[in-house]
Protein backbone atom coordinates (compact mmCIF):
# COMPACT_ATOMS: atom_id res chain seq x y z
CA UNK A 1 0.00 0.00 0.00
CA UNK A 2 1.19 3.52 -0.81
CA UNK A 3 1.85 5.58 2.31
CA UNK A 4 0.29 9.02 2.27
CA UNK A 5 -0.40 11.83 4.73
CA UNK A 6 -3.40 14.13 4.97
CA UNK A 7 -3.90 17.85 5.43
CA UNK A 8 -7.09 19.55 6.66
CA UNK A 9 -7.92 23.22 7.15
CA UNK A 10 -10.98 25.16 8.27
CA UNK A 11 -10.91 28.96 8.45
CA UNK A 12 -12.80 30.77 11.20
CA UNK A 13 -14.75 33.09 8.90
CA UNK A 14 -16.13 30.35 6.67
CA UNK A 15 -16.60 27.47 9.10
CA UNK A 16 -20.34 27.33 8.40
CA UNK A 17 -19.71 26.62 4.69
CA UNK A 18 -16.63 24.46 5.11
CA UNK A 19 -17.90 22.25 7.91
CA UNK A 20 -15.58 21.02 10.61
CA UNK A 21 -12.14 19.48 10.71
CA UNK A 22 -13.86 16.20 11.67
CA UNK A 23 -15.79 16.16 8.38
CA UNK A 24 -12.59 16.61 6.36
CA UNK A 25 -10.67 14.09 8.47
CA UNK A 26 -13.38 11.47 7.91
CA UNK A 27 -13.49 12.19 4.16
CA UNK A 28 -9.73 11.67 3.88
CA UNK A 29 -9.93 8.36 5.74
CA UNK A 30 -12.77 7.09 3.57
CA UNK A 31 -10.96 8.12 0.37
CA UNK A 32 -7.73 6.46 1.45
CA UNK A 33 -9.53 3.22 2.41
CA UNK A 34 -11.48 3.16 -0.86
CA UNK A 35 -8.40 3.72 -3.02
CA UNK A 36 -5.92 1.43 -1.29
CA UNK A 37 -3.79 4.07 0.45
CA UNK A 38 -2.33 3.87 3.93
CA UNK A 39 -3.08 7.22 5.61
CA UNK A 40 -0.31 7.31 8.19
CA UNK A 41 -0.75 10.82 9.59
CA UNK A 42 -2.97 13.89 9.22
CA UNK A 43 -1.92 17.50 9.78
CA UNK A 44 -4.48 20.14 10.64
CA UNK A 45 -4.99 23.91 10.80
CA UNK A 46 -8.23 24.98 12.43
CA UNK A 47 -9.45 28.55 12.52
CA UNK A 48 -6.67 30.05 10.35
CA UNK A 49 -6.67 31.97 7.09
CA UNK A 50 -5.66 30.70 3.67
CA UNK A 51 -2.39 32.64 3.82
CA UNK A 52 0.86 31.10 4.98
CA UNK A 53 1.05 32.98 8.29
CA UNK A 54 0.02 31.14 11.47
CA UNK A 55 -0.38 27.77 9.70
CA UNK A 56 1.47 25.56 12.14
CA UNK A 57 -0.07 22.40 10.74
CA UNK A 58 1.16 23.13 7.22
CA UNK A 59 4.66 23.95 8.48
CA UNK A 60 4.71 20.71 10.48
CA UNK A 61 3.58 18.79 7.40
CA UNK A 62 6.50 20.04 5.28
CA UNK A 63 8.93 19.36 8.13
CA UNK A 64 7.60 15.79 8.22
CA UNK A 65 8.00 15.38 4.44
CA UNK A 66 11.55 16.74 4.54
CA UNK A 67 12.56 14.31 7.29
CA UNK A 68 14.64 11.45 5.85
CA UNK A 69 12.79 8.97 8.07
CA UNK A 70 9.54 9.67 6.18
CA UNK A 71 10.75 9.21 2.63
CA UNK A 72 8.28 6.38 2.08
CA UNK A 73 5.49 8.96 1.98
CA UNK A 74 4.32 9.30 -1.62
CA UNK A 75 1.49 11.83 -1.50
CA UNK A 76 -0.45 14.44 0.42
CA UNK A 77 -4.23 13.98 0.48
CA UNK A 78 -6.52 17.02 0.84
CA UNK A 79 -10.29 17.37 0.98
CA UNK A 80 -10.28 19.83 -1.91
CA UNK A 81 -7.90 22.35 -3.44
CA UNK A 82 -9.08 25.46 -1.59
CA UNK A 83 -8.31 23.76 1.73
CA UNK A 84 -4.66 23.91 0.72
CA UNK A 85 -5.12 27.61 -0.12
CA UNK A 86 -7.63 29.79 -1.93
CA UNK A 87 -5.03 32.16 -3.31
CA UNK A 88 -3.86 30.90 -6.72
CA UNK A 89 -0.25 32.02 -6.21
CA UNK A 90 -0.04 30.21 -2.85
CA UNK A 91 -1.64 27.09 -4.35
CA UNK A 92 0.92 26.87 -7.14
CA UNK A 93 3.78 27.67 -4.76
CA UNK A 94 2.81 24.83 -2.41
CA UNK A 95 2.25 22.38 -5.26
CA UNK A 96 5.72 23.17 -6.64
CA UNK A 97 7.25 22.64 -3.19
CA UNK A 98 5.58 19.22 -3.05
CA UNK A 99 6.83 18.41 -6.54
CA UNK A 100 10.38 19.33 -5.48
CA UNK A 101 10.06 16.74 -2.71
CA UNK A 102 8.70 14.22 -5.23
CA UNK A 103 5.36 14.19 -3.41
CA UNK A 104 2.06 13.95 -5.28
CA UNK A 105 -1.00 16.00 -4.34
CA UNK A 106 -4.31 14.13 -4.21
CA UNK A 107 -7.75 15.68 -3.69
CA UNK A 108 -10.92 13.84 -2.73
CA UNK A 109 -12.88 16.26 -4.94
CA UNK A 110 -10.58 17.05 -7.90
CA UNK A 111 -8.60 14.55 -9.98
CA UNK A 112 -4.89 14.65 -10.90
CA UNK A 113 -4.12 18.02 -9.33
CA UNK A 114 -0.36 17.70 -9.59
CA UNK A 115 -0.40 16.35 -13.13
CA UNK A 116 1.92 18.05 -15.62
CA UNK A 117 -0.71 17.73 -18.34
CA UNK A 118 -1.46 21.27 -19.64
CA UNK A 119 -5.23 20.75 -19.45
CA UNK A 120 -5.05 19.49 -15.85
CA UNK A 121 -2.79 22.38 -14.89
CA UNK A 122 -5.20 24.84 -16.52
CA UNK A 123 -8.12 23.28 -14.64
CA UNK A 124 -6.23 23.46 -11.34
CA UNK A 125 -5.43 27.12 -11.92
CA UNK A 126 -9.02 27.81 -12.94
CA UNK A 127 -10.25 26.27 -9.69
CA UNK A 128 -7.76 28.45 -7.84
CA UNK A 129 -9.10 31.57 -9.55
CA UNK A 130 -12.67 30.59 -8.64
CA UNK A 131 -11.69 30.10 -4.98
CA UNK A 132 -9.79 33.39 -4.97
CA UNK A 133 -12.79 35.25 -6.37
CA UNK A 134 -15.06 33.57 -3.83
CA UNK A 135 -12.75 34.70 -1.02
CA UNK A 136 -12.79 38.27 -2.38
CA UNK A 137 -16.58 38.19 -2.58
CA UNK A 138 -16.87 36.97 1.03
CA UNK A 139 -14.46 39.70 2.18
CA UNK A 140 -16.42 42.31 0.24
CA UNK A 141 -19.71 41.27 1.86
CA UNK A 142 -18.20 41.19 5.34
CA UNK A 143 -16.63 44.65 4.91
CA UNK A 144 -19.85 46.09 3.47
CA UNK A 145 -21.82 44.60 6.37
CA UNK A 146 -19.48 46.11 8.95
CA UNK A 147 -19.54 49.51 7.26
CA UNK A 148 -23.34 49.42 7.19
CA UNK A 149 -23.44 48.47 10.87
CA UNK A 150 -21.39 51.43 12.04
CA UNK A 151 -22.85 53.91 9.54
CA UNK A 152 -26.54 53.19 9.97
CA UNK A 153 -26.77 51.45 13.36
CA UNK A 154 -23.92 53.29 15.09
CA UNK A 155 -22.68 49.96 16.44
CA UNK A 156 -19.34 48.22 16.82
CA UNK A 157 -18.16 46.90 13.44
CA UNK A 158 -15.56 44.43 14.68
CA UNK A 159 -11.83 44.31 15.26
CA UNK A 160 -9.76 44.33 18.43
CA UNK A 161 -11.52 45.37 21.63
CA UNK A 162 -9.71 48.23 23.37
CA UNK A 163 -8.90 48.19 27.08
CA UNK A 164 -11.89 49.49 29.03
CA UNK A 165 -14.48 47.76 26.87
CA UNK A 166 -15.99 44.34 26.30
CA UNK A 167 -18.64 43.06 23.89
CA UNK A 168 -22.26 42.13 24.47
CA UNK A 169 -24.81 41.28 21.78
CA UNK A 170 -22.16 42.11 19.14
CA UNK A 171 -21.72 45.66 20.41
CA UNK A 172 -19.26 47.43 22.70
CA UNK A 173 -20.01 48.07 26.36
CA UNK A 174 -17.87 49.62 29.08
CA UNK A 175 -15.82 47.26 31.21
CA UNK A 176 -15.46 49.14 34.49
CA UNK A 177 -12.26 47.43 35.64
CA UNK A 178 -10.39 48.45 32.50
CA UNK A 179 -12.24 51.76 32.25
CA UNK A 180 -10.87 52.85 35.64
CA UNK A 181 -7.34 52.35 34.33
CA UNK A 182 -8.09 54.42 31.23
CA UNK A 183 -9.60 57.24 33.32
CA UNK A 184 -6.52 57.19 35.55
CA UNK A 185 -4.23 57.54 32.52
CA UNK A 186 -6.14 60.54 31.19
CA UNK A 187 -6.20 62.20 34.62
CA UNK A 188 -2.45 61.74 35.09
CA UNK A 189 -1.82 63.28 31.67
CA UNK A 190 -4.35 66.12 31.75
CA UNK A 191 -4.41 67.23 35.39
CA UNK A 192 -1.12 65.99 36.82
CA UNK A 193 0.83 66.84 33.65
CA UNK A 194 2.80 63.61 33.77
CA UNK A 195 4.81 62.43 30.78
CA UNK A 196 4.26 59.14 28.95
CA UNK A 197 7.15 57.30 30.63
CA UNK A 198 6.14 58.66 34.03
CA UNK A 199 2.58 57.39 33.60
CA UNK A 200 3.86 53.97 32.51
CA UNK A 201 6.17 53.78 35.55
CA UNK A 202 3.32 54.71 37.89
CA UNK A 203 1.01 52.04 36.50
CA UNK A 204 3.74 49.42 36.71
CA UNK A 205 4.47 50.50 40.29
CA UNK A 206 0.79 50.02 41.17
CA UNK A 207 0.80 46.57 39.57
CA UNK A 208 -1.87 47.52 37.03
CA UNK A 209 -1.95 44.99 34.20
CA UNK A 210 -2.19 45.91 30.53
CA UNK A 211 -4.83 44.37 28.26
CA UNK A 212 -2.41 41.50 27.55
CA UNK A 213 -1.17 41.20 31.11
CA UNK A 214 2.24 42.69 30.48
CA UNK A 215 4.01 45.86 31.56
CA UNK A 216 3.20 49.42 30.54
CA UNK A 217 5.41 51.36 28.12
CA UNK A 218 5.36 54.93 26.87
CA UNK A 219 4.19 53.77 23.43
CA UNK A 220 1.16 52.04 24.94
CA UNK A 221 0.21 55.18 26.86
CA UNK A 222 0.59 57.30 23.72
CA UNK A 223 -1.67 54.94 21.77
CA UNK A 224 -4.38 55.08 24.44
CA UNK A 225 -4.32 58.88 24.68
CA UNK A 226 -4.69 59.14 20.90
CA UNK A 227 -7.55 56.62 20.64
CA UNK A 228 -10.73 58.58 19.72
CA UNK A 229 -12.93 55.81 21.10
CA UNK A 230 -12.20 56.92 24.66
CA UNK A 231 -13.85 60.24 23.80
CA UNK A 232 -16.89 58.52 22.33
CA UNK A 233 -15.85 58.59 18.66
CA UNK A 234 -15.93 55.15 17.03
CA UNK A 235 -14.26 54.64 13.62
CA UNK A 236 -14.24 51.82 11.08
CA UNK A 237 -12.80 52.11 7.57
CA UNK A 238 -13.06 55.90 7.60
CA UNK A 239 -16.65 55.94 8.90
CA UNK A 240 -17.31 57.70 12.22
CA UNK A 241 -20.06 56.99 14.74
CA UNK A 242 -20.69 59.23 17.75
CA UNK A 243 -21.16 57.10 20.88
CA UNK A 244 -21.41 59.27 23.99
CA UNK A 245 -22.26 56.16 26.02
CA UNK A 246 -18.76 54.82 25.37
CA UNK A 247 -16.86 57.97 26.34
CA UNK A 248 -14.52 57.36 29.28
CA UNK A 249 -13.04 60.83 29.65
Amino acid sequence: MQKIIGYCRVSTDNQKDEGTIDIQRQALKEYADANGYELVKTFEDEGVSGGLEDRAGLAEMFAYLEDKDNRETEAVLIFKLDRLARDLYIQEHLIKKLEALNIKLISTKEADLASGDPMRKAFRQFMGIVSELEKSFITMRMTAGRKSKIKFKQKYAGGGVALGYSTKDKDLIIDEAGADTIRQIFKMKRYQRKGLREIARELNKQGVATARGGEWHAGTIKYILANPLYKGNMFYSGIEAKRADLALF
